[in-house]
């Protein structure tokens, strides 16, 4: 089954086919903590009301850290769900409502406040700000010192990067490929959530490991990855949107001269590509005899295949190419 969206020419669109090498699995704790982290949400008043928190209901994000992390612990997936869902309450807060990129830059502070200074005693008068110096408090409280600083690093490129993306939307620019696939490894986020991939495993990753080349190259591989299937999937949530500009699919239609479908399909074709070279890094990640970077690498194929797992499933993407006559699901091939 095809699936469709609007474009200029009025032809329906087709998620080209998104093959995955990695396993897929299932935490056994998913309707337990997909229940915590709804209740969670609900107390932490990230969102407005009581539609938006069903909303959240349905779209049942504990499924994604249970596809992204099945081999965590209860504790250490509740975190990664709860961050998850901070991300995705900021995204909608911030990204999908057009906000300009001087709000977002005033909004900073008390973020950046609460990375690098506030403690667990301190309690902020903004909703996001208190819900992530929670989850800061209990990265510092599962993990280590290293640990906290590299999530704590790539949390603020992410929130930088949401500045670039307003200012795209302000000016209505649409950014060059090069530009853009760039500034997708920050604005995506996963960074911030492979930062926690050796908190849930268990299995500690040395500074020097976490720089290693090979493992900063599977790392990119695995961003571009994620990031590249959900600006497929989420097309038709947002080609239409205030946040169109910021998608690739807009961006190598406009820049490379493709139409829509043309673009989708390069875009499979690269997003295959990274995870051929995933694969063939492989024998030089297991030379490094590490089993810390073996369960990272691990975790990384597990965000490759429970992203897509999860997203053509989850009503917050299927809800809108239902809308479009899809028959609610982004089928693909």
């Amino acid at each position: 089954m095809g699936t469709t969206t609007p474009r200029r020419s009025g032809l329906p669109l087709r998620i080209p086919p998104l093959p995955c090498p990695f396993p897929s699995e299932v935490s056994p704790y998913v309707e337990r903590v997909n229940t915590e982290t709804l209740d969670w949400l609900a107390e932490t008043g990230l969102l407005e009301d009581t539609e938006t928190l069903e909303r959240y209901r349905r779209a049942k994000y504990g499924w994604l850290s249970a596809r992204t992390y099945p081999y965590a612990e209860h504790h250490t997936l509740r975190l990664a769900t709860d961050w998850c869902v901070w991300l995705f309450a900021f995204d909608d807060a911030f990204c999908e409502e057009n906000r300009g990129a001087g709000e977002i830059s005033r909004a900073l502070p008390r973020f950046l406040a609460v990375l690098d200074d506030l403690d667990e005693d301190d309690k902020p008068d903004d909703a996001f700000a208190r819900a992530l110096l929670e989850i800061k408090c209990r990265i510092a409280r599962y993990g280590d010192p290293d640990q906290l600083d590299r999530w704590r690093t790539v949390t603020k490129d992410y929130l930088f990067a949401q500045v670039w993306e307003a200012a795209n939307r302000e000016a209505d620019v649409v950014p060059q490929p090069g530009d853009y696939i760039f500034m997708r490894r920050r604005t995506g986020a996963m960074l911030t959530v492979f930062a926690l991939i050796d908190v849930a495993s268990g299995r500690r990753l040395s500074p020097e490991e976490w720089r290693h080349p090979a493992v900063r190259a599977v790392t990119e591989n695995a961003n571009d990855v994620v990031v590249w299937d959900n600006d497929l999937i989420s097309y038709a949530k947002e080609s239409e949107g205030a946040n169109s500009r910021n998608n690739l699919v807009n961006v190598l239609a406009t820049h490379r001269g493709h139409s829509r479908q043309h673009a989708m399909e390069a875009i499979g074709a690269m997003r295959n590509r990274a995870i051929a070279e995933m694969v063939e890094l492989r024998p030089a990640l297991e030379a490094l005899g590490s089993e810390a970077v073996l369960a990272y690498v691990r975790g990384l194929e597990f965000w490759i295949s429970g992203s897509v797992d999860y997203s053509l499933t989850s009503t917050r993407y299927t809800t809108a190419w239902e809308r479009v006559g899809a028959g609610g699901r982004p089928a693909t091939g």
